[in-house]
């Protein structure tokens, strides 16, 4: 087979867009929940979702040409392992994430990536007049999403972490921006001798009460002015990343105020290798810069950011997911 011309291999870079919508479309709509009992005929999936079977039918056509669905007879559509991470209901689903990639203010920042590019600045600020944590703070039910959304991707790296970092012989854990709760409570299922406690906004942290129970301690709080101290491991997970170099360095700097002497932070985040190498954390960052005005970094940044706050960069361990740990202490 001959290689692809360049015009025709940017256009196909191109589309990519319109199939991120699409998938987003389908999750919504739950299509994929709809064909877990096997394929379903397209007229029957459009009545069941309210939509024009036409369109429906192409919108599945287009997918099952990615890889996601597949059509097994004439405008009959069935699940592929793609497929199947919409559903709701199995282990590490990612329809809440695909959900959230296709609301309307990530398709309005994302669309404005150029004002973003012009200025050094998160478009999200520009079209709503605030910045995205304040956002969703006014808008409980829009932040409820972002939660799930996140979370779902959360469990992904989680477990892949997990697996990489041993935890044995931790007495006290924090997580520091914890959310809803989930990667603690993987912890605890591993590891259900740990005393954990999860610090998140006042707004966040009801979700992980719920999820985890009388398992570990909820604190409502913020990492800005101070976390729990006397704990041995400090995690800080997907949360550098949503903030400029300065705003980093303060974090750190009030974890380490509350480290006990021995102990250790664990930052797990997408982590950037040099040159062209391809990686997904390369196009998380620009996203980044346009949502939040966050960043993801290279070992070699994050290794600054952690000696500006006291604390030494101890190693860096990949894991089978695109997201490493990052160890420190404050034996530097």
């Amino acid at each position: 087979m001959p290689p692809e011309a360049p015009g025709l291999a940017v256009m196909r870079l191109l589309y990519g867009s319109v199939t991120a919508q699409l998938v987003s479309v389908v999750a919504e709509l739950g299509v994929a929940d709809l064909c877990a009992g096997g394929p379903r005929e397209v007229g029957d999936l459009a009545v069941a979702t309210g939509v024009d079977p036409g369109a429906l039918h192409r919108v599945l056509r287009a997918l099952a040409s990615a890889g996601v669905f597949t059509e097994v007879a004439p405008r009959c559509f069935g699940l592929t392992d793609l497929a199947g991470t919409l559903r709701t209901d199995v282990p590490g689903s990612m329809r809440d994430h695909a959900r959230n990639w296709g609301s309307p203010e990530y398709r309005q920042t994302f669309g404005d990536l150029a004002y973003s590019v012009r200025t050094g600045e998160p478009s999200f600020d520009v079209h709503h007049g605030t910045d995205w944590w304040t956002y969703l703070a006014t808008r409980p039910d829009r932040a409820a999403g972002f939660d799930r959304a996140m979370g779902g991707r959360a469990r992904h790296l989680v477990a892949a972490a997990l697996d990489a970092v041993d935890l044995a012989g931790v007495r006290r854990l924090v997580d520091v921006g914890g959310g809803r709760g989930e990667l603690v409570a993987a912890v605890l299922d591993r590891h259900p001798g740990i005393r954990a406690v999860v610090l998140d906004r006042p707004e966040v942290v009801a979700g992980a009460a719920a999820l985890l129970g009388d398992r570990a301690e909820v604190v409502a709080g913020d990492f800005f002015r101070a976390v729990p101290s006397g704990a041995d491991r400090y995690v800080l997970s997907s949360v550098l990343h949503d903030w400029e170099d300065d705003d980093a360095v303060a974090i750190l700097r009030v974890v380490r105020e509350a480290m006990a002497p021995e102990a250790q932070v664990l930052v797990l985040e997408t982590v950037l290798p040099e040159g062209d190498e391809p990686h997904v954390g390369k196009m998380l960052d620009v996203l980044m810069l346009a949502l939040v005005g966050g960043r993801e970094r290279t070992e070699r940044e994050y290794a600054q950011l952690v000696a500006r706050a006291g604390l030494r960069h101890v190693r860096t361990v990949s894991t089978a997911a695109p997201v490493s740990v990052l160890v420190a202490d404050a034996r530097g």
